[in-house]
This record gives structure tokens, sequence and C-alpha cells, in this order.
């Protein structure tokens, strides 16, 4: 199965049991319909829990606004909550992972709103 979503924050590494680590991160992945009858366009995001178990080392890739496209397969985790309710999750175990689109770095945001303040600042040499 395959599936493409923007990440939803920084991955993490997690480690358990006999020195094997996981990533686990969250994608948004956006959607749109126009309901029968109607002219107005629906969006809506749905957020998927992933987990990726073959290397560590891609974490440091993987950040918020970073656009993936997954490859894997769904798993659904049920447990009984503490309301004695019946609850469920879906998870998308990955097996491949690819970087469509880098997450803009923190300091390039700055530094475009630091220029857009400057110049918003300045005032306006043309004659007319």
């Amino acid at each position: 199965m395959e599936i493409t979503g923007r990440i939803v924050k920084d991955a993490s590494v997690f480690k358990v049991k006999e020195n094997r680590e996981v990533v686990n991160f969250s994608i948004a992945v956006n959607d749109s319909y126009k309901p029968k009858g109607s002219t107005e366009v629906k969006k809506i995001v749905t957020y998927i829990d992933c987990s990726y178990w073959l290397s560590s080392g891609l974490v440091q890739w993987l950040k918020k606004g970073t656009l993936v496209q997954l490859f894997g397969r769904i798993g659904l985790n049920v447990y009984i909550g503490n309301d004695a309710r019946a609850h469920g999750a879906l998870t998308f175990h990955t097996s491949d992972i690819k970087i469509l689109v880098f997450a803009q770095a923190d300091n390039t945001k700055a530094a475009a709103a630091a220029k857009q303040d400057k110049t918003a600042d300045e005032p306006d040499d043309l004659p007319f």
C-alpha cells in the first residue's frame, strides 16, 4: 500500500527490548470531495501514526512539514481503555520511505520573516 502526506511533528526514535529501535512519526493526508448535489468542496484531513523499524538513522530527515511517500501495510491497534470501552487506532507499518519535499529549515523561515519585516518598515522610494 502507498500513502503520501506531510509529517506533523518531528519523528522520534524509541528503543525497545533486545537493542531494537523504532522510528515513530505521524503524517497528515489531505483529501477533498464534493457532496452529491453540492457545489462546495469539502476538505478532510486524516492523521495516521507511522512506524519504521528498518533504520533509525532516517530520523534526522523526518522533520515537521516534510512531504513523504510511504510504502507498507496498515495495522489496527485495538485496546480496552480506562473507561472500559474498546478503542482503536490505525498504524502504518512503513517498509520504505521516499522524501518528496524536505521541510524548510527554521533559520530559513526566520530569515524570510526578518526580510519581510525590514522591507515593510522601509519607506517607498518610488516617485509615484
